[in-house]
């Protein structure tokens, strides 16, 4: 009786989790705005999953989100630096273009595990 029980229970939907994960991809196109409102809405929809594997995800896109604002501030600081050298000019595209594989690539990866149904790495 207890299978029965617990195959009855209700998982909580992933649709929204997607949406958020969609906003992220987008994110560095439109300068980090989507990923404004994709951490707002993802605030004001974390209750409904507390305690599942689902919320690993939030957390995941959270930290994502809130370790690229840092990066975004180092990489304004070293473009300044670089662009008062006038020889480092040539290399301003440098931390930008590192701040924009890494946050792809953290998005990405918290899709798939998402796919497949895991939870997202602590």
């Amino acid at each position: 009786m207890t299978e029965t029980q617990s195959a009855a229970a209700p998982q909580p939907s992933a649709g929204n989790l997607h949406v958020l994960y969609l906003l992220h991809l987008l994110a560095p196109f439109t300068m980090w705005l989507l990923a404004i409102v994709a951490v707002v809405v993802g605030m004001a929809s974390r209750d409904s999953v507390r305690g599942t594997w689902l919320d690993s995800h939030y957390s995941w896109l959270q930290r994502t989100f809130w370790w690229g604002i840092l990066w975004v501030a180092i990489s304004w600081v070293i473009t300044g630096i670089l662009f008062v050298t006038i020889v480092g000019i040539l290399l301003i595209w440098v931390p930008w273009v590192v701040l924009f594989v890494w946050y792809l690539y953290r998005v990405i990866r918290g899709w798939l595990l998402l796919n497949d149904g895991k939870a997202a790495p602590s």
